[in-house]
């Protein structure tokens, strides 16, 4: 398996639909599993994963546990080789999984890495590249 795929939603309905559409186009020719954890939603999220998205593995938290434990509940079961933590407001461009995969293979000595990100105008998103870790 490639990739891991994690989601953390809570009560993003019409975003989460927009976010699985695109991570199905972008992971055509990839090994990869998708996980929603969904933080107690109200909004008839979890409905919509089991009808439309019948392949993705569905965590429904009958309580917000939060951020973090939610994509830790999700890492727990994860088999890829690579797990990409995306926000369920993110559409991917269909070659993003493939292109950060090259990355990866090309640098191996790299252990974390993250895309441009734009907005829905096509313009830098400045929050992609405020500062570089210390």
């Amino acid at each position: 398996m490639q990739l891991s795929i994690i989601i953390v939603s809570y009560n993003v309905k019409y975003f989460l639909e927009q976010a699985l559409t695109s991570v199905q186009k972008a992971i055509t020719d990839l090994s990869a599993e998708v996980f929603v954890v969904d933080n107690a939603s109200q909004d008839d999220s979890i409905t919509m994963v089991r009808d439309q998205f019948p392949a993705v593995h569905l965590v429904a938290n009958t309580t917000n546990q939060g951020f973090g434990a939610a994509n830790n509940q999700a890492v727990a079961e994860a088999k890829g080789d690579f797990i990409v933590f995306l926000n369920p407001d993110t559409i991917v461009q269909e070659d993003t999984f493939s292109t950060m995969l090259r990355f990866f293979e090309t640098r191996p000595d790299a252990g974390m890495a993250g895309c441009k990100i734009l907005n829905p105008d096509g313009t830098l998103q400045l929050a992609c590249r405020r500062s570089f870790p210390t």
